[in-house]
């Protein structure tokens, strides 16, 4: 009886720990905070620099690292060339392709991205989806972003993206952009 008790315990909680892990992420939002508009391409054309970290699911901060960016818009396609350097002075460049295909919808690639990224503008918020396989120290491991950005103010923007694998959420990436 009472394995029978525990092992019903375990099942919910693992149910428990699933739903927290699924229900936290935003939403692309009915109402905004501010009357900004993100456009990638205006925030993005120029410098930038990022700072960043990941968490783990644990609250455990792994690997924090800097980026700069350098973006060009020719009217169509937004490539940014991001240069990251890891506190443990790893270092590594990806260069993105994004190409704005509707008033608010972007597609974009990157070495490394499986298929077509794809995001949506709506207000002062951006969420971006794609699958990647990440440069890990024995090689790569393929996760899926969830990739969120809020354009605090017109040279700054908080960037949360949710890090997953198989459904299951690994950790999250932040980041805080600013205009150089």
């Amino acid at each position: 009886m009472i394995a029978r008790r525990t092992l019903v315990a375990i099942v919910a909680l693992a149910g428990l720990a699933i739903l927290a892990a699924c229900s936290a992420k935003p939403r692309v939002p009915k109402t905004f905070l501010s009357d900004r508009q993100l456009n990638l391409e205006e925030f993005f054309e120029g410098k930038t620099v990022a700072y960043g970290q990941f968490q783990d699911v644990l609250g455990n901060v792994p690997r924090r690292f800097t980026v700069d960016i350098d973006g060009t818009w020719d009217g169509k396609t937004l490539t940014l060339v991001e240069d990251f350097i890891y506190d443990d002075d790893a270092t590594e460049q990806r260069v993105w392709t994004l190409t704005k295909t509707g008033e608010d919808t972007w597609t974009g690639t990157a070495p490394g991205v499986l298929g077509t990224a794809s995001g949506v503008e709506r207000g002062d918020t951006f969420n971006w989806n794609y699958k990647i396989d990440l440069p890990v120290k024995d090689g790569t491991m393929r996760v899926n972003f969830d990739d969120w950005m809020w354009l605090l103010e017109d040279d700054r923007l908080l960037n949360r993206a949710y890090v997953s694998r198989f459904g299951i959420r690994l950790g999250e990436v932040i980041l805080f952009f600013e205009k150089k």
